[in-house]
C-alpha cells in the first residue's frame, strides 16, 4: 500500500506539506480515535470543540488581530481535507464554527460585535450556528419567512422557524436570518447577529434519525416574539443575502475540501481491505475488476483536488468565479459518493457494517451533496452561467 499516491504531500509545495502534515497528525490523534464511537451513540462530543481550539484550527482563517493565524484559503482547505479525512462531524463544525460565524462576522460586523464575540468562538468558549434555513427555503434563500418585526424602540421580534441547523441546539450565538419587509424578496432579507440567552426561542433536536454526521448537533429553532436589538444587526438593513451568500461561499469550499477527505479515506481503506483480503487463492486487489475501481477511485480523487486547490488559489488571488467553487463542490462530492459506494462494495458484507469506516463515509458524503448548495443547484450554477446572454 503506497499512500504517498493519495496523499495530498506530494502536490504541495514544502510550507504546505508540513502543514498538512501537522493537522493530518492532529486528527489522527484527537479526532479518528472517537469517530466511530460519536457516530453509533449520536453524540456530539463537547471535548472536540477545545480540541480543535488547542490546536489553533478553529481560528486558523481568521486575521491575527483576531486570534487566528491568518491561513490561506489553501491552507484552509487542506486543513478540511484532512479533517474531513479523520471526522465529518469535526470538518462540518468548523466550517459553521469559523466559516460560516466567525469569518462572516469579522467580514461584516461591526467593532463591537466583533470584540464580543470573536474571541470566544476562536478559543471555542463560545458555538456558533447561522440561522438560514427553513422548512420552506433551502436551496431558494431568497423565499425565507422568518419575519423581523420593527417595535417603536427601534428593535425587533423575530417569528418563524429554522430547520437542520447545525450547532443550532448548543449554540451561544447565531446569525439570524430573516426578512423585515417580505414584498421585497431577497432585497428584504436582513442578518442579525444575537446570543440565544433570551426568550422567544425553542430549540428541539431534528425529528428522526440521521442518514449521516450523527455526532453533529442538528436542531429545529423557533422564534416567537424572539427580541432582538437595534444595533445587533449584522451589516445593513436588506442587505442580508449578500451576508448569507457569503458565508455560503465559504462553506462551499470546506464542503468539497472535506469530500476529498472522505474519498481520500475510502480509497484508503478500500486498498487496505483489497490487498489483504483472500478470495479464490489470491488477493482482491489482484482481479482485473477490483483494479479498475481501484484506479478510478484514485484519478478522480487528484481531479477532486485539483479542482478544490485551484479554487482556493483563485479565490486568495482575488480571480475566483462562481463558477470555481461550483465545478469544485460538484465535482468532489459527487466523485466522492461513487468512491465511497465502490469502497462498501469491494467490503462486501464487511462494508454493511460500522465495524469497518466505509459504510459511515458513505453515509457521511450523502450530506455533502446537499450542504451548502445540492449538485443540482452547482450545476444549475453552471449551466446558467454558460448559457447567459
Amino acid at each position: 500500500m503506497n499512500p504517498d499516491l493519495w496523499l495530498p504531500d506530494g502536490d504541495l509545495d514544502p510550507a504546505h506539506r508540513e502543514f498538512a502534515q501537522r493537522i493530518r497528525a492532529f486528527a489522527a490523534d484527537k479526532l479518528a480515535p472517537h469517530a466511530r464511537a460519536c457516530d453509533e451513540q449520536r453524540t456530539f462530543r463537547r471535548a472536540m470543540v477545545a480540541d480543535l481550539a488547542a490546536a489553533g484550527i478553529l481560528g486558523g482563517p481568521l486575521p491575527q488581530q483576531y486570534g487566528g493565524s491568518g491561513w490561506t484559503t489553501l491552507q484552509t482547505a487542506i486543513a478540511h481535507e484532512e479533517l474531513g479525512a479523520a471526522c465529518g462531524n469535526a470538518r462540518g463544525f468548523c466550517a459553521v464554527q469559523t466559516g460560516l460565524v466567525a469569518q462572516c462576522l469579522a467580514r461584516f460586523g461591526t467593532d463591537a460585535q466583533r470584540a464580543r464575540w470573536l474571541g470566544p468562538l476562536v478559543r471555542g468558549e463560545a458555538i456558533g450556528c447561522f440561522a438560514l434555513t427553513e422548512p420552506e427555503a433551502g436551496s431558494d434563500v431568497a423565499n425565507l419567512r422568518t419575519q423581523a418585526e420593527r417595535q417603536s424602540d427601534g428593535g425587533y421580534r423575530v417569528r418563524g422557524q429554522k430547520h437542520w441547523i447545525t450547532n443550532g441546539g448548543i449554540a451561544d450565538v447565531m446569525i439570524l436570518f430573516a426578512t423585515i419587509d417580505p414584498s421585497q424578496g431577497r432585497a428584504g432579507i436582513t442578518a442579525f447577529l444575537v446570543d440565544t440567552a433570551r426568550p422567544g426561542l425553542q430549540r428541539e433536536t431534528m425529528p428522526g434519525v440521521e442518514l449521516g454526521h450523527r455526532g453533529s448537533d442538528h436542531a429545529v429553532l423557533t422564534f416567537d416574539g424572539f427580541p432582538v436589538a437595534a444595533d445587533e444587526m449584522l451589516g445593513a438593513a436588506g442587505k442580508g443575502f449578500g451576508v448569507a451568500m457569503g458565508g455560503l461561499a465559504a462553506g462551499r469550499i470546506s464542503v468539497a475540501a472535506g469530500a476529498c477527505g472522505i474519498h481520500r479515506a475510502a480509497l484508503a481503506a478500500a486498498v487496505q481491505f483489497t490487498t489483504s483480503r483472500q478470495q479464490f487463492g489470491q488477493p482482491l486487489a489482484q482481479f482485473q475488476m477490483v483494479q479498475e475501481r481501484l484506479a478510478d477511485m484514485l484519478t478522480s480523487l487528484h481531479a477532486s483536488r485539483g479542482l478544490v486547490h485551484r479554487c482556493a488559489r483563485r479565490r486568495g488571488d482575488g480571480s475566483e468565479t462562481h463558477a470555481d467553487v461550483a465545478m469544485a463542490k460538484l465535482y468532489s462530492t459527487e466523485a466522492a459518493a461513487r468512491a465511497t459506494e465502490e469502497a462498501v462494495m469491494l467490503h462486501g458484507a464487511r462494508g454493511y457494517s460500522s465495524a469497518f469506516p466505509v459504510e459511515r463515509l458513505w453515509r457521511d458524503i450523502q450530506a455533502l451533496r446537499i450542504y451548502e448548495g445540492t449538485s443540482l443547484i452547482q450545476k444549475t450554477i453552471l449551466a446558467r452561467m454558460l448559457t447567459a446572454e
